[in-house]
């Protein structure tokens, strides 16, 4: 298990929100912060913790993504190789994220369509800059007992569901995954264990790429429970909870539990 930090950016500024309730109106925030992205890129660099994501909220072709682009593009200046970027990335503008010094850039939006995977935009990608270069973040909200992938900034269900054959499926175009739990984002009140049904069969004795966890988790108590539940094998995202954002966790405590 690794703890993989986060700068989320909304309107240029680092924050952090209730992910479920994030549109072009704007979202409920649970933290401003004072400083910029810089400051926590620099934090997570002087730590040692690699592989944390930065992820852009704002709707592309707007002047509020512009600004959040330039904020991200000042975290990944702070720590270059140390970050991955999201939001709003596809095969035209990802090498350019990835030579401002993104180790990975994070797609969701592009690699569906109508409801299902675009597999020729996943080729493209690939393309672009490599599959060693690349997260999909298939981020999910629960419907009818399953788990769904949701895009456009988490507010539109796909057809696909979340399943470990899928997982399996996509390692080719990929080399990490990353999985919002959207029904419990930024709410603080516990993870979604029956998500680590899926990870545990696809990573059970079949190897797997890795893959990162957000949504809920509050308390060291909850790190040590998913530590447990997956055998150490699926990275922690832990966002509104740490005290950089206004929460009681500490990145120091969370490293010494998930064993740096």
């Amino acid at each position: 298990m690794e703890f993989r930090p986060c700068i989320d950016i909304h309107n240029g500024k680092v924050k952090q929100i209730v992910g479920g309730t994030l549109s072009d109106a704007g979202a409920k925030e649970n933290f401003v912060a004072e400083h910029g992205s810089g400051y926590f890129a620099e934090y997570y660099r002087n730590l040692g913790i690699r592989g944390g994501h930065i992820i852009m909220l704002n709707r592309v072709g707007t002047p509020e993504y512009d600004a959040s682009k330039a904020a991200a593009l000042e975290a990944l200046s702070a720590y270059p190789g140390g970050l991955q970027v999201g939001g709003g990335i596809n095969a035209d503008n990802a090498s350019a994220f990835v030579e401002a010094g993104a180790s990975h850039v994070i797609v969701t939006s592009y690699v569906f369509s109508d409801g299902k995977i675009n597999y020729e935009n996943l080729e493209k990608l690939v393309t672009a800059v490599g599959r060693e270069h690349v997260v999909l973040d298939l981020s999910c909200r629960k419907r009818g007992g399953d788990y769904y992938i949701v895009t456009d900034r988490w507010q539109k269900f796909t057809r696909t569901k979340l399943t470990a054959r899928l997982l399996r499926k996509l390692e080719k175009y990929c080399d990490e995954y990353l999985v919002h739990a959207v029904d419990v984002e930024g709410k603080a009140a516990g993870p979604d264990q029956a998500l680590f049904s899926i990870f545990a069969e696809y990573l059970d004795g079949k190897g797997g790429l890795p893959v990162t966890y957000a949504g809920g988790i509050h308390t060291y108590k909850d790190i040590r429970e998913l530590k447990k539940v997956s055998g150490g094998r699926v990275n922690i995202t832990v966002g509104s909870a740490l005290d950089l954002f206004g929460g009681k966790l500490s990145c120091e405590k969370i490293l010494a539990i998930v064993g740096k």
